[in-house]
C-alpha cells in the first residue's frame, strides 16, 4: 500500500474522538504520517488577530504554530507516535516502525507555493506534504458528517475543507479521501486495520 498522510482536525480532541482515531492510526500496518489540526489553538489565533489585527501571514505562521501544539497533544495521547520536522525524519520514523507526527514550520516556513493566508490550513499543508512524498495518498478526518459522494469543490464551497485543498490536490495528482463522523468503517479500511 502506498503511503497515507492522515490529517486529524484538532476539533477531535475535544469530544474525544482523536484518541479513538490515533489508537486506529496506531494499529496500522500502512506507512502513515499524522497531520495535526490546529484545533483550539488556531481558534485562538483567529480570535488574537481580530482583537490585535496583525495580518494574515502573521496568523499563518502562529497558525502553523499551533499545529505544533496539537501534535504535543496527540503525543500525549498516544506513545507511538514520534515527531517528525522532515521528509529524512518521516523515513526514519517508519524505518523504526513508529508513526511520525509532523511538525510542518521547518518545511513550510519559506515554501512560497502555499498561501499565507487563511485560505490554507491543515487540510492543504497534507496535501502539500503529500505530494512531497512519493506515491502517498491524503486523508483528512473530520469531526463534521461529510457527503461520501462530495467532489473536492462541493467540499471545499460547503466549508469542510479549506478553500485551497482542492488545488492541491489536483497540482500533487493525489489520490484523496475526506472521512467524517460515523466514517469510522471507511476509515478503518483505509488504514488497513
Amino acid at each position: 500500500m502506498p503511503p497515507l498522510v492522515v490529517k486529524i482536525g484538532g476539533s477531535l480532541v475535544a469530544p474525544g474522538r482523536a484518541r479513538e482515531v490515533l489508537s486506529l492510526v496506531a494499529a496500522s500496518a500502512r506507512q502513515i504520517v499524522i497531520v495535526p489540526g490546529g484545533g483550539a489553538y488556531a481558534d485562538a489565533v483567529r480570535a488574537d488577530q481580530v482583537t490585535r489585527g496583525f495580518s494574515d501571514a502573521e496568523a499563518h505562521k502562529l497558525a502553523i504554530r499551533a499545529m505544533h501544539q496539537t501534535a504535543a497533544d496527540f503525543q500525549a495521547l498516544q506513545s507511538e507516535l514520534t515527531p517528525a520536522e522532515s521528509v529524512a525524519d518521516i523515513a526514519s520514523a517508519w524505518a523504526a516502525g513508529r508513526v511520525p507526527v509532523w511538525l510542518p514550520w521547518t518545511m513550510v516556513q519559506h515554501e512560497t507555493s502555499i498561501p499565507q493566508d487563511w485560505s490554507v490550513t491543515s487540510d492543504s499543508l497534507a496535501a502539500w506534504l503529500a505530494g512531497q512524498l512519493e506515491g502517498a495518498e491524503v486523508a483528512l478526518v473530520k469531526s463534521c458528517a461529510v457527503p461520501p459522494d462530495a467532489s473536492l469543490a462541493d467540499l471545499a464551497d460547503a466549508g469542510i475543507t479549506d478553500p485551497q485543498f482542492p488545488a492541491f490536490v489536483v497540482r500533487g495528482d493525489l489520490k484523496w479521501h475526506v472521512l467524517g463522523a460515523g466514517d469510522e468503517a471507511r476509515l478503518i479500511a483505509l488504514l488497513g486495520t
